[in-house]
Parts: structure tokens; C-alpha cells; sequence
């Protein structure tokens, strides 16, 4: 099956990217409790152009765990900056999901606290409580399966898990069991700690699929990566940009659109998604309740979700959420839209209680495996 439109996905999965640690900050007085923090929608303001007008009095966003490259979001932070005067903070952009709910937690009333979140699933929808409910001007063009009813999240973009390798240093990879292959020695790099990391979480899922397991049971890519170890090929080693084009990491698994990102750079850099071990997942977008700048938290979703954000995610390779409705509109970027990959096969997105069910059993099984 070929799939490119969001209608042919009917659920979500785990995901994102790592570590973080936040620094400290001196006690500062939040706007938390202002009439902006309990606003559901733009109208609560008295429509978009107060909206506006609060969030520039604020002047800032505070964001964290957003890399430049990742999902476009340099310029999706550019774009928000320059067209409403909003100077964001960006912090710690390769943090993972939780360290987002950590950074909140431990700087809850301080200025420097982050405003929204970006998170994988299983982090998301553990911490619900800590969500302001909040429904963008677009809300009715996601669909009912990617937000939540009571408007507390919503996802915002998506992809497919991948090998990305330069083909310039290793042979060309078709399937994941090629690299456990000698060619493949103290090469493989997985995005982060599947315990914590989304993205590295997928990639095992991934492996378990290509290896005769399922959503249900992980245990089949714990044991292929146990393997890739015990070759020498798998190296403990967090890709980034960085890694990838000095040849440091030369293969990576990781999301789509992240290692599509990197062939605009490395001319020698390919993607393949196996077409025996497709994974699919989006990302939860939530605002934090605490916000320090509430006005300017809900005009970046309000920009996130219009036609203009959902472009800037599909320019950087990822899916938007909202690309059906905007395929009908005719307000999709055509032309980044017939670049995404045509991914064959079926895909698999585990369920909240197999994300609980893999999670547990990576926490007590990983560390053993590549230890």
C-alpha cells in the first residue's frame, strides 16, 4: 500500500529526540494567572487580532527540545519571530520528551519556564494535567483522531522511521539486516536511548517488525540491536548533524525527515524506509499550563496549525497533520508535497497500551542488551 495522506493513518505512536539539562534561574513572577491562561480559543481574546496584540505584549516564546533541523523548525521559529516581533527562546533543542516535562516542572514559576511542548506519545499522554485546553482557529481541518476532544493536544506532524547512510562510506543498505554485515563495523547509530528518546523508541519497534515481532512485542529489535553490538557495528554514539557530515556516524536510524534533512548537505547521504518494518508516528503538541507569555504560547499554535505552519513542516520533510483538508483547499505546498517519500508496505502504529506494554519492557531489557 502507498502512503502519502493522513487519512490512510488512524491512530498515533511514540516519538521524538534527547537529552537535556536545565539550567536554573532566579525566581521570576509568570503570567500563569493572567485572563491569557485560560483562554480555549482565539475568541476568549475577542478574536485573532487581540490575540495578537497580547502576545506582542508579552514579546517572547520560550521553546525547548526544537533542533533547527528537525522538521524545519529553524525556520518555523524564524518565520513566527519575524512576522509577529516575538523574540523565542530556544532551549536546549536537543532535549527528549521528557526532559521538556522536567525543564516545566522544575522551572515551574519562573520566567524562563518553557511554554509549549513538542512530545512523543507515551511522555504526552502521561502528562496530560500539566496541558492548557487550547483549539487553533483550524481546529475543525485536524482530524478527530489526531487531537484530542477536550482540546488539550493535537498532533502536528508525522513520518516514518528510516536508515539514512552515506552511501559514499558504506555499501547501499535495502533492509535492516544488512547492517549487521562486516561493511558495517562501528557505523550504526540509533537517535538516543529508546527508554527515554521517541525516535530511538521507534527504531527498535522498526527492528522488532524486521525480525518476526510485533507492536506487541519489542523483545525481537532489543535482540537484533543486542546483535549489531556484538558485531562492533552499532556505536553508542547520539547522531547530529554534525556527526553525520564529518563521517562519524555514516549510518543512522532515525525519522524521515530528519535524515532527509541531511541530503540538502551531503549530496552522498540516502534514506530508505524498509518496506518489511513500517513504522509511522506523530507528534503531540500541548501548551504548557504554567506558561510565563499564555498570550504568545497559543499564537505560535495558532501559526503551527495555519496553512503557512503546516507548509514550513512539510518544507522540512515531515508530514503535516492538517495536509488532507489543505489538499482539498488547494493550500498545500505542491511542490514539497510530491517530494515525500512514497513508502511502501503497511504501516504499523502500536497503540497507546502497546507503547506502555514496549516501554516496559525496554526499561528493564536495553541496558542488558547493549551494555
Amino acid at each position: 500500500m502507498k502512503i502519502r495522506s493522513l487519512t490512510a493513518i488512524t491512530a498515533t505512536v511514540a516519538s521524538m529526540a534527547l537529552v537535556t539539562a536545565c539550567g536554573s534561574a532566579p525566581p521570576s513572577k509568570s503570567n500563569s494567572n493572567s485572563a491569557a491562561a485560560t483562554a480555549t480559543s482565539a475568541q476568549d481574546f475577542g478574536g485573532m487580532d487581540k490575540l495578537v496584540a497580547a502576545a506582542k505584549k508579552e514579546g517572547q516564546l520560550n521553546v525547548i527540545a526544537l533542533p533547527p533541523d528537525w522538521a524545519n523548525y529553524g525556520n518555523v521559529i524564524k518565520a513566527f519571530s519575524d512576522k509577529y516581533g516575538i523574540k523565542v527562546n530556544s532551549a536546549q533543542p536537543d532535549a527528549a520528551s521528557q526532559d521538556e516535562i522536567n525543564a516545566a516542572t522544575q522551572l515551574k514559576g519562573r520566567k524562563t519556564a518553557p511554554d509549549v511542548f513538542d512530545l512523543g506519545q507515551s511522555v504526552a499522554l502521561a502528562n496530560v494535567s500539566m496541558f492548557a485546553p487550547y483549539e487553533v482557529t483550524d481546529w475543525s481541518t485536524i482530524p478527530a483522531d489526531f487531537k484530542d476532544p477536550t482540546g488539550t493536544w493535537a498532533n502536528d506532524y508525522g513520518g516514518f522511521m528510516s536508515i539514512g547512510y552515506d552511501s559514499s562510506k558504506v555499501p547501499e543498505v535495502k533492509q535492516l539486516s544488512d547492517l549487521l554485515g562486516s561493511a558495517y563495523k562501528g557505523k550504526v547509530a540509533l537517535n538516543g536511548d529508546p527508554t527515554t528518546a521517541g525516535a530511538a523508541f521507534s527504531g527498535v519497534m522498526m527492528a522488532a517488525l524486521a525480525n518476526g515481532g510485533s507492536a506487541d512485542d519489542i523483545s525481537a529489535g532489543v535482540n537484533f540491536f543486542k546483535k549489531l553490538k556484538q558485531a562492533g557495528n552499532f556505536i553508542p554514539v547520539d547522531p547530529t548533524p554534525a556527526t553525520i557530515e564529518s563521517g562519524q556516524t555514516p549510518v543512522v536510524i532515525d525519522w524521515d525527515y530528519t535524515n532527509a534533512a541531511e541530503t540538502a548537505k551531503l549530496p552522498s547521504w540516502k534514506v530508505v524506509v524498509p518496506s518489511t518494518a513500517v513504522v509511522a508516528g506523530y507528534y503531540y503538541q500541548a501548551i504548557n499550563k504554567d506558561a510565563p507569555n499564555p498570550a504568545a504560547a497559543r499564537l505560535w499554535e495558532e501559526f503551527l496549525y495555519s496553512d503557512a505552519g503546516q507548509n514550513l513542516y512539510l518544507a522540512g520533510g515531515a508530514r503535516p497533520v492538517r495536509a488532507d483538508a489543505m489538499v482539498t483547499a488547494g493550500t498545500i505546498d505542491t511542490a514539497n508535497y510530491a517530494k515525500l517519500p512514497k513508502v511502501s508496505g503497511t504501516p504499523v502504529i502500536p497503540t497507546t497500551d502497546q507503547t506502555t506494554k514496549a516501554a516496559t519492557y525496554l526499561s528493564s531489557n536495553w541496558a542488558k542488551a547493549i551494555g
